[in-house]
């Protein structure tokens, strides 16, 4: 792992020297434009619409356009603007978790003790877990200043940028309130019984990356023409059963059908399992 910043929390007069690490990553297969006639690579080019010339990054600003007018922002003012470059995660707030609403989250990233002494790291650290709380801190990463949660997990200290008041939408439509049933909500909550257990996160795998793969592995091996039959079976047989209208029949229907899986070889209760080893999308008989 690499650090991609380095700076100080500090929260009183107590400051903890770290490092930051993305603690996440993307799985998805990397892939880049060509031509379909030929192969050859697409390449993009920052072109002026006026002069028409190909132009350097060197030589491109900012502008803003309200609608009717338009203003550029050069780099000069860009870098005089007033954005704090300090190498500081500055705590506001020690707040209660379940105050900060889920939707607000975004990019995690691991904390590292980077002074001699990992003392203040660990006193942090035992302050967010004793006190049951999180706390709110504001720092600069790439010249923006961000909001973040700092909490723990496991022995580490995880920041999580969140997103600002004004960044949040409210949802501006209208909710039906039909009448729901006791018997209606009776055979839902068996439903949700039926599903329920611990969160295992490694029993969920992306099947149209991992499918991904397995065609350009295919490629890779036997070239351009595959069957896709071959590779991936044959398509999923449509049971016709059609949309069930009566909301009591469907929920009564996949209490009985969670009942039988959960009581098949398997012994195994979960998600509905929808056939990894099949094409997802639509196939035809060679992929070229």
């Amino acid at each position: 792992m690499r650090a991609i910043w380095s700076g100080e929390v500090s929260f009183g007069l107590v400051s903890v020297p770290v490092k930051l690490y993305s603690a996440t990553q993307s799985h998805d297969v990397s892939l880049h434009q060509v031509h379909d006639a030929d192969g050859g690579r697409i390449r993009y080019q920052r072109r002026c619409e006026v002069c028409e010339k190909k132009i350097d990054f060197k030589n491109i600003d900012r502008a803003y356009d309200d609608g009717e007018s338009t203003v550029v922002i050069t780099k000069d003012e860009m870098e005089e603007l007033p954005a704090d470059e300090s190498k500081e995660i500055a705590v506001e707030q020690f707040v209660p978790e379940e105050q900060i609403d889920t939707l607000v989250l975004d990019k995690a990233y691991f904390l590292e003790p980077a002074g001699k002494s990992a003392k203040s790291y660990v006193l942090l650290r035992r302050t967010l877990e004793d006190a049951e709380r999180v706390a709110v801190v504001k720092f600069t990463l790439r010249s923006r200043t961000r909001l973040a949660a700092l909490r723990v997990r496991d022995d580490v200290i995880i920041l999580q940028t969140m997103r600002w008041a004004d960044e949040m939408r409210d949802a501006d439509f209208d909710i039906p309130q039909p009448k729901v049933s006791k018997k209606e909500l009776e055979m839902a909550a068996s439903l949700v019984e039926s599903y329920s257990q611990d969160f295992e996160p490694e029993r969920f795998t992306d099947e149209y990356q991992e499918q991904l793969q397995e065609l350009i592995d295919e490629k890779l091996e036997h070239g351009e023409e595959i069957d896709t039959e071959a590779t991936f079976g044959e398509p999923e047989e449509d049971e016709g059963q059609g949309n069930v209208v009566d909301l009591m029949e469907a929920l009564k229907k996949s209490v009985d059908d969670r009942r039988k899986k959960s009581s098949g070889g398997s012994g195994k209760s979960g998600g509905s399992k929808s056939g990894s080893s099949k094409s997802g999308g639509s196939k035809q008989k060679k992929a070229s």
